[in-house]
């Protein structure tokens, strides 16, 4: 081959080698684009959705060999799994909140009457700390600000008459808004005499699905449960129900004083498979009404990351299903645990409709919280279907607005139809709601006024001295028909620095979560004026963990 021909080949294979690398690199361009619009798409599906760290060190977890025996309705298969060591984080957050649309104001003259279920559940609070610790922000539908307020103890009254709970009021100029005034009502309920306490039938319904393998979940679980059984007396039953991909019984009913074996049956329980929470929660109440305490306390106590999708998973059936077995006079506790992919909303619409209440357990300070020092107040109701209706004198309130409660408002004509739900009161709880109140001195607004073919006359009740008339109806724990109570509340209202603690503790945490859900009447409130408004305590450790949290929050939230 002369020299030319060598050269005219040479230059073709370059000619091809350098086509071929370019091809090569347009594919890698492309992959990595590509790639980049799927992670974005991927990563903006939920409103709520972020970023967070990667797991920490996976460790293998240590059981104990004792064999028990577990009766199953369902062939139930658990998974091998692995225990964190540390809270452990998902790369994306998928949890689910439902939606909250803030009270507006009222006009008395068109509206006079306010009514709403009690609440004593404090999830809310718990779960936002548990956000702020992690430095984020928490999402808006998660602040509850009525469980804010009522996570908080306040010094009451103990009631002595013939009613099991006590009604205390307040009022003073608004702390967000001086033009306008702040009522609050606090209501506690009676303690319990300890040597009157009933024997209690509690069924532990237990979430060892995959999703609660985490160390913040399953583990804290077993841990919060071990406490509470030191709190229980020797005539207290305990049962463990367990759900997975199907639902099991693994304790039947057994003494407290037997801790041992109870103990060692929750160390058996491992985490894995899908989630039929809808069996588990039906088997739960069988065993519970099967052995049920005609006198006692009757109570499941459902412990999980709300993260239910084999069988009957639906919050609308799930919700439906609980209705039909609260008639059996056995009462509900809902633990929530874990993040990532907790359920909220779920959990709290289940809670209201079984006669229930709802804790958020995010540390095991927490957990001491709810089954040690309040465990009587969580577990032993002593009022049934508590409702509070406040009809306010539109000579003296021009508009009113009903600070939370947005979950638990109800129709005005349902407070005294005694086959409506309400919530419970439990022993020692106390329940504070407050309203924002437009005052209207005297006078009324043709922009209040009715019909043009209805007819107004002003009493003379509402020509006194009388501000709100507060209505409270509630069935007491073995009667279905309700007692009424009726206080007049005297339109007086005293300065601030002459509000009790309560009023103050009260209005801070109030106006907290008013700047965590970014309300639109929060004025010129800002977290600095929130810490000057919570009172100083000695020795309080939740008023210090309390200012700590409006500390970051407006650490996080600073420009």
């Amino acid at each position: 081959m002369s020299r030319l021909k060598r050269n005219e080949v040479n230059m073709r294979m370059k000619s091809v080698m350098l086509i071929n690398w370019n091809i090569i690199i347009f594919v890698l361009v492309l992959a990595l684009l590509l790639f980049r619009c799927e992670s974005s798409r991927v990563g903006g599906r939920n409103e709520n959705t972020q970023q967070i760290p990667p797991p920490p060190k996976l460790v293998e977890p240590e059981f104990s060999d004792v064999e028990m025996d577990v009766e199953i309705t369902e062939e139930v298969v658990y998974e091998d799994f692995m225990v964190a060591e540390e809270v452990p984080m998902t790369k994306f957050n998928t949890e689910e909140y439902s939606y909250i649309k803030e009270h507006n104001f009222q006009l008395a003259f068109q509206e006079p009457k306010s009514t709403f279920s009690i609440d004593v559940d404090n999830a809310s609070y718990s779960n936002l700390r548990r956000y702020l610790s992690y430095n984020q922000m928490p999402p808006k539908d998660a602040v509850r600000i009525e469980e804010m307020v009522n996570y908080f103890d306040y010094d009451y009254p103990n009631p002595n008459g013939d009613h099991p709970f006590e009604v205390v009021t307040e009022m003073s100029d608004c702390p967000w808004n001086s033009d306008n005034k702040l009522l609050h009502i606090g209501i506690q309920g009676k303690k319990l005499d300890y040597d009157e306490i009933k024997p209690s039938n509690l069924v532990f319904l237990i979430d060892v699905s995959g999703s609660m393998s985490d160390s913040n979940k399953l583990p804290l679980l077993k841990k919060s449960l071990k406490m509470l059984l030191k709190e229980l007396q020797e005539d207290d039953k305990v049962s463990l129900v367990v759900y997975a991909g199907a639902a099991g019984v693994v304790l039947e009913p057994t003494s407290a004083k037997e801790s041992e074996k109870i103990i060692n049956a929750l160390d058996r329980l491992e985490a894995g498979g899908s989630t039929a929470g809808g069996a588990g929660i039906q088997l739960a109440y069988d065993l519970a009404i099967e052995h049920l305490k005609p006198e006692g306390n009757n109570r499941v106590i459902l412990a999980t990351d709300g993260d239910f999708n084999v069988g009957n998973s639906s919050t609308g059936n799930l919700v439906r299903l609980i209705e039909e077995k609260r008639k059996s006079g056995v009462y509900l506790t809902i633990c929530g645990f874990g993040m990532g992919n907790y359920k909220d909303g779920r959990m709290e619409e289940i809670s209201n409709a079984g006669n229930g209440n709802y804790f958020y357990i995010d540390n095991i300070r927490e957990a001491e919280k709810v089954f040690v020092t309040q465990m009587r107040a969580n577990m032993f109701t002593i009022a049934k279907d508590v409702k509070i209706q406040v009809e306010f004198n539109p000579l003296k309130v021009k508009a009113y607005r009903l600070i939370g409660y947005e979950n638990r408002v109800m129709d005005n004509q349902d407070f005294e139809d005694d086959t409506k739900d309400a919530g419970e009161l439990g022993a020692g709880h106390t329940v504070t709601a407050l309203y924002e109140i437009v005052t209207a001195n005297g006078e009324t607004e043709s922009s209040q006024q009715t019909s043009r073919y209805v007819q107004t006359v002003t009493s003379d009740k509402a020509k006194s001295n009388e501000l709100v008339t507060l209505n409270l109806r509630y069935k007491p724990i073995h009667s279905d028909k309700s007692e009424l109570i009726v206080k007049h509340i005297k339109d007086k209202s005293i300065a601030w620095d002459k509000t009790s603690d309560n009023y103050k503790l009260s209005a801070a945490v109030a106006g907290f979560g008013m700047l965590l859900r970014e309300s639109e009447f929060k004025n010129e409130l800002n977290y600095d004026k929130i810490m000057a408004m919570v009172p100083a305590k000695e020795s309080d450790h939740e008023r210090s963990e309390l200012l700590s949290l409006v500390k970051s929050a407006a650490l996080l939230t600073a420009e």
